[in-house]
C-alpha cells in the first residue's frame, strides 16, 4: 500500500534520517563527520585521564553533531579507555537514536545545548583539587594573570544528588563563565570545541594546586627581604609593573563621592549606549584618581571602540595618560570589542568579566592582545567603573 516506512518505531527513523537507510548504507558524509567527532571524544578522554583528571568511570563528555543531535560518553565507562561503541548518538531531547546507554548526565548536557547554541562541547568530571576546594568554598579568583584571563571568578553551586537533576542553576552560571563547580560533584566546562572546553577543566584544577602550594609557602616564617618585589599580592594578582600594590585596581573607591560631587546617581540606570551613559563613562573615567594614576604610570595612550553587534553601531573612546579625551563612532580604532546586547548587559551589571567573556569567546577583540596586556591594570579600572554605569 505504499506506506511501509509510516510504521517505523521512532528510533528507527531517527536512525535514518542520521545514518542513512540500513539496506543501502549510511549517509556517508554524516557518517564520518560522526565518526571523526567520536574519535575527538575517545581523543579528549584519554587527554583527560594521562593529566589525571579523571579516574575510574567517573565524568562525562559530549559534542553537538548538529543542531538536533549530539554525541555523549555512555554510562559506566572509564574516559582513559573509550572505544567508538562508548560513545552514543542522541538527540537533544535525551532519546537515543543508536546503540548504548548515555551518560547518566545527559539532562544537564542536553539542556546546555538548548541554552547555548554556539557551543559545541561539554566536559564534566570530578577532578580532585576542585571538588576539595568547593567543599569548603563558595567561589574561586585565580591569581596568576593569564588565569584570571581564561578562568576569571569560578562559582560553585549546591548539588545534592548523584546527578544534576536541577540544570537551572548550571544554566544561570554558565552564562557569565563557562566553567562553573558543583559541590561535592566536580566541574562542568562548556567551549566551542573540546579542547577549549577541556582546557577550562585543566586550568581550575592546576589554579588550585598553585593556590593549595602558595598557601603552604605564606604559612612558613620568611618570605625573603624587606624592600624585595611583592611575588603575589592575595587581592591583586602579581603586579604587572614596579609600582606599590595600592596603585593597582580595587573596588575601594566605586562607593565614595568624587570630589566634584556625586559618584553616581543611587539606584540609576541607563539606556545601554546611549548618550547620557557615554557621557557617564567619561565622567567617572576621568575624575578617579586610581585610573589617573594607572593612566599616566603606564602611558596609556589608545584608541578603544566597543561594538554592538546586532546592530553594528560603534562607540570609540580616544585615552591620552589614562584620560578620556574624545568619543566618537571611529569603527577603525586600534582595539575594538564586539558582543551581543546580552553580553554588553551583562558586562555594565556587573555579571560578566569583560576579559574573561574575551578569552572565553563570549566577546571578541580586534587588535594586539599583547599591546593591551601592558594596560591590563587601567583597564580593569575601567572595567571596574563600568560596573557603576548599569544598565536598563
Amino acid at each position: 500500500m505504499g506506506g511501509r516506512g509510516r510504521g517505523l518505531p521512532s528510533k528507527r527513523r531517527l536512525w535514518r534520517a542520521c545514518w542513512g537507510n540500513p539496506r543501502t548504507g549510511p549517509n556517508n558524509q554524516h557518517f564520518m563527520d560522526t565518526q571523526q567527532l567520536k574519535n575527538k571524544i575517545i581523543e579528549i578522554g584519554k587527554l583527560l585521564w594521562d593529566k589525571g583528571l579523571v579516574t575510574g568511570f567517573n565524568g562525562n563528555i559530549s559534542a553537538r553533531v548538529d543542531a538536533n543531535t549530539l554525541l555523549i560518553t555512555a554510562t559506566g565507562v572509564s574516559l582513559g579507555y573509550l572505544k567508538s561503541q562508548d560513545v552514543v548518538l542522541i538527540n537533544i531531547s535525551g532519546e537515543v537514536i543508536s546503540e548504548g546507554k548515555p551518560s547518566s548526565e545527559k539532562l544537564m548536557h542536553t539542556e546546555i545545548y538548548k541554552n547555548f547554541p554556539q557551543i559545541e562541547a561539554v566536559v564534566h568530571t570530578h577532578t580532585t583539587y576542585t571538588n576539595a576546594f568547593f567543599m569548603a568554598h563558595e567561589s574561586f579568583t585565580p591569581k596568576t594573570f593569564e588565569a584570571k584571563f581564561y578562568l576569571g571568578e569560578v562559582k560553585s553551586i549546591e548539588q545534592t544528588t548523584p546527578s544534576v537533576t536541577d540544570v537551572a542553576p548550571v544554566i544561570k552560571e554558565l552564562k557569565s563563565n563557562n566553567i562553573v563547580a558543583l559541590r561535592n560533584h566536580g566541574a562542568v566546562a562548556i567551549g566551542p570545541d573540546l579542547f577549549r572546553a577541556f582546557v577550562l577543566i585543566q586550568e581550575l584544577e592546576e589554579q588550585l594546586k598553585m593556590d593549595f602550594v602558595a598557601k603552604h609557602y605564606e604559612a612558613m616564617p620568611t618570605r625573603g627581604h624587606k624592600g624585595d618585589s611583592p611575588l603575589v599580592n592575595s587581592d591583586t594578582g602579581t603586579v604587572p609593573f614596579k609600582v606599590s600594590p595600592s596603585t593597582l585596581p580595587s573596588d575601594s573607591g566605586l562607593n565614595v563621592k568624587a570630589p566634584q560631587g556625586n559618584y553616581l546617581t543611587q539606584g540609576k540606570k541607563y539606556k545601554l549606549f546611549s548618550p547620557e551613559q557615554i557621557e557617564e563613562i567619561v565622567r567617572l573615567v576621568n575624575s578617579d584618581a586610581q585610573m589617573q594614576e594607572l593612566g599616566q604610570k603606564t602611558a596609556m595612550n589608545m584608541d578603544l571602540a566597543v561594538c554592538l553587534q546586532e546592530t553594528g553601531d560603534v562607540y570609540s573612546f580616544k585615552f591620552e595618560n589614562g584620560r578620556i579625551t574624545k568619543t566618537g563612532q571611529d569603527a577603525q580604532a586600534e582595539f575594538l570589542i564586539t558582543a551581543n546586547e546580552s553580553i554588553w548587559r551583562a558586562v555594565f551589571n556587573r555579571e560578566i568579566d569583560p576579559f574573561v567573556a574575551t578569552t572565553q569567546k563570549k566577546m571578541s577583540l580586534r587588535g594586539d592582545f599583547a599591546r593591551i596586556s601592558k594596560w591590563y591594570a587601567p583597564c580593569s579600572r575601567i572595567f571596574q567603573l563600568w560596573t557603576k554605569v548599569p544598565v536598563e
